[in-house]
Parts: structure tokens; C-alpha cells; sequence
């Protein structure tokens, strides 16, 4: 097929949102003809310089710069006012619509891949066939961010999106002729909604190669570590939640215990967690490795979750011993008690940790079995191979539905 990935992420290995892109993109350039549009921070690409590493993968490559609103809380109250969704709307430019414009009238495109429904939202001329690939249901992710949030205007603020994007969501995944999900689970839920819907589960991966033990450096007896970018709001609340219902109880049993929280742009709500005995906010890292090897214990205790939770992925290929809430492991083919331990109220996700701290062998046997299902399970070579036998199934479909019309369109001639 000749594709046309769109995406609201630059395509980067690197990165935590443009690394499932950047692997599809890889595996379908093996199967397929692919060009790629896609939005990306000018910083980015000058760091990084991606954008001539995606030539060798891709043609033509279409870079659109974008950057993230400032004022974001003022353009959340206009859209609000205006009566639109600020999500809906983020990641569709005029300058994208008219790049894909020029791209879809100078070649022909058998179908067009959206990364994500935030993207979905453009212009596209009849007939052309559309796959959408669900990082996250994103008015999942809503729901629950207003279900759990203590502040009222923020409580109302995300009540009101969710009732603007589930219906937009659901209307854009409907017009798709195939919808990719993370898990099992988001199939099921969005199938609820979409019964006539074809969706397939394509898991998310990690590079189990790289995300392996390293050998120089020793774990830290009593340190826990928690990783991910820190202005993502599901995670923010994650720590602050931990911080203040579990972090006291385990400092209670263990004087000496301490926490790192590691990931970029943590807000001032998680900068403040620097002030807790033991605790450390280090902001951007370079490597969050280091930080996973010498940690004796990674937690993901969130309250708010979709898709698939890279960070418990990455921990268990470290061997590392994890305590999880249900909605942390959701979707994930894991099993509790022996992938990792689950426990939802705060004195029993503080004793679990507790309890893991103190015991070397469970530790050991559940970071052994962690890294063995995520080498059967979730490498991207296992990720990449469910993409490509996917859309090959979806191409012979396409191709042989094309012929049937020109055999019926030929039927209708000879009459």
C-alpha cells in the first residue's frame, strides 16, 4: 500500500510520545510505500536532528513546527467560552491541513495512518481509506480526571471537555475503516461503543535490549523510584496521591527509606514533594536507567490511566520489583503476586512496598518473572510484527474489494 502516517508527535525512539510512532513508522517502511506528515517542536528537531534519520525511512517527510500554547490555562477558558473543546482543537493547524492538502493531490495514498484521534480531525477527500491507531481513549482519560479531582474548577473544567471529545472521539473512529488499540481491554471499551467497529490490538513496546540490568551500578537498599514525564496529570496526581496517604506509613517502617521521582517538567505541586523527608524530585534526566537499577522497588500507584503504562514495562525488563494500583496495570497481560504486586488502598500500597523492601527473594523472583514476560510480550519486534500481519490482512481486503467493483462495474457495462 502507499500510506500517509499523520501525526501529532514527531516520530523519535527518544521520546516517550514519539517512540511507538517512530517503531511503526520503521516496520511499515519494511512492507509499504509511507510518507509522513507530522507536527514537531523546532527545538526538538534541532537537538535531534530526527527529521533527516526519518528521510531514510519515508518519502516525502513533512515537518510542520509547532508549538505548545502558552497561556494554556487562558486558552482552556476561551475555548470553554467559545464553546469548544481545547483538546479537539490543539493539534489541528492550518498549516497541516494545507501540507496535507499539497501531499494528497500531488500523489496517490491507499489509505492515511492518524496517530492518535487528536490528529483525526483533518480534511480528507471521499474515498480514501482512514486507520487510526489509539494511543489512549482519550475521554477515558477525562472521565477519570474528573471523577478524581478534589478541585472544583478543575473537576468542572474536565467534565465539560469529556462531554466535547467522547462524542468527537467516538465520531472519528466510527468514519475509520480500522482502529488500532493498546490492549484488550481499550478493544472491549471502545467496542461498547462502536460494535459495527473493526479494532485490533497492537500492543505498545519497549526495547528490551536497552531497558536490560546494568551491571555498575548497585542497588540502593530502601530506595523506591517513581518515572515519568511529570506534567502529564495522571502522573502528577500518582505522586501526590502516594506522597501524601503512603509515603508517611512507609517511613514509619522504614526511617531510612527514600523515593526518587524522575521525569521531566514536574510542576510546582511536585517540586514541593522535595521537601519530604527522603524524598527527591530530580527533574530531566538523561538516562532514567540508572535511577530504575538502583532502586529496590518502582511504584505506579495512579489513579488515572489509558492506554499502556510504559513505565511499569520498563521496570520490569530492569528486573525491578513493582507495586501497582489495578488501574496502573490495566491492559497489561500481567499477572498479580507474580509480575508484580497490586494493592489500591493507601495501607495496602504502603505495606506492599514496605514488604518488598524488606524481602530480597520476592523481589528477585518477581523482577525475574517481570523481564521474562516482557521479552515474550512486548518487545517492539513482537509489537511491530502484530502492526505489519494487521495491515496486511487490511491491504489484501482492500485490494481484493477493489477488484470486486471492477468486476461488478464491468458486469454493469456488458448489461
Amino acid at each position: 500500500m502507499n500510506l500517509l502516517m499523520i501525526s501529532a508527535h514527531l516520530p523519535d525512539p527518544r521520546t516517550t510520545a514519539g517512540e511507538r510512532n517512530y517503531h511503526f513508522l520503521q516496520a511499515l517502511a519494511q512492507h509499504h510505500t509511507i510518507s509522513l506528515l507530522s507536527l514537531v517542536d523546532s527545538g526538538d528537531l534541532q537537538a535531534h536532528d530526527v527529521g533527516k534519520a526519518l528521510q531514510d525511512l519515508a518519502y516525502p517527510v513533512q515537518l510542520i513546527p509547532f508549538q505548545t500554547p502558552s497561556l494554556k490555562r487562558l486558552r482552556q477558558l476561551l475555548s470553554v467560552a467559545r464553546g469548544k473543546s481545547f483538546l479537539l482543537h490543539l493539534f489541528l493547524l492550518p498549516a497541516m491541513q494545507s501540507a496535507l492538502d499539497n501531499m494528497l493531490a500531488s500523489r496517490h495514498y491507499d489509505a492515511v495512518f492518524f496517530e492518535s484521534s487528536h490528529v483525526a480531525g483533518y480534511r480528507l477527500p471521499a474515498g480514501i481509506k482512514i486507520i487510526i491507531d489509539q494511543h489512549n481513549i482519550e475521554h477515558e482519560l477525562l472521565q477519570l480526571t474528573y471523577e478524581h479531582e478534589k478541585n472544583p474548577l478543575r473537576q468542572w473544567y474536565n467534565r465539560h471537555e469529556y462531554q466535547l471529545v467522547k462524542p468527537a472521539e467516538l465520531q472519528r473512529c466510527a468514519k475509520a475503516n480500522l482502529v488500532l488499540v493498546t490492549s484488550e481491554r481499550e478493544r472491549l471499551l471502545l467496542q461498547q461503543s462502536l460494535p459495527q467497529q473493526r479494532i485490533e490490538v497492537v500492543r505498545t513496546g519497549i526495547d528490551v535490549e536497552t531497558f536490560g540490568e546494568i551491571d555498575a551500578v548497585q542497588v540502593i537498599p530502601h530506595q523506591i523510584v517513581f518515572t515519568g514525564t511529570m506534567n502529564y496529570y495522571p502522573n502528577t496526581n500518582a505522586v501526590i496521591f502516594f506522597a501524601q496517604h503512603c509515603w508517611p506509613i512507609i517511613r514509619q517502617h522504614i526511617p531510612d527509606a527514600t523515593w526518587h521521582i524522575v521525569g521531566r517538567n514536574p510542576p510546582p505541586e511536585v517540586c514541593s514533594l522535595a521537601g519530604l523527608p527522603g524524598v527527591t524530585v530530580t527533574g530531566p534526566v538523561r538516562d532514567i536507567r540508572p535511577y530504575l537499577a538502583s532502586s529496590a522497588v518502582a511504584i505506579a500507584p495512579l489513579q488515572i490511566g489509558s492506554g499502556t503504562r510504559v513505565k511499569i514495562l520498563e521496570a520490569l525488563a530492569m528486573r525491578k520489583a513493582i507495586v501497582s494500583t489495578t488501574v496502573g496495570y490495566q491492559g497489561l497481560v500481567v499477572e498479580p503476586g507474580k509480575h508484580l504486586l497490586v494493592a489500591d488502598q493507601p495501607a495496602e500500597f504502603a505495606s506492599a512496598v514496605v514488604e518488598l523492601l524488606r524481602n530480597p527473594q520476592l523481589r528477585m523472583a518477581l523482577g525475574n518473572a517481570g523481564r521474562a514476560l516482557v521479552e515474550a510480550e512486548y518487545s517492539w519486534k513482537t509489537a511491530c510484527a502484530q502492526l505489519v500481519r494487521i495491515l496486511d490482512e487490511f491491504s489484501n481486503e482492500a485490494a481484493l474489494a477493489r477488484t470486486h467493483a471492477r468486476r461488478d462495474e464491468k458486469q454493469g457495462s456488458d448489461h
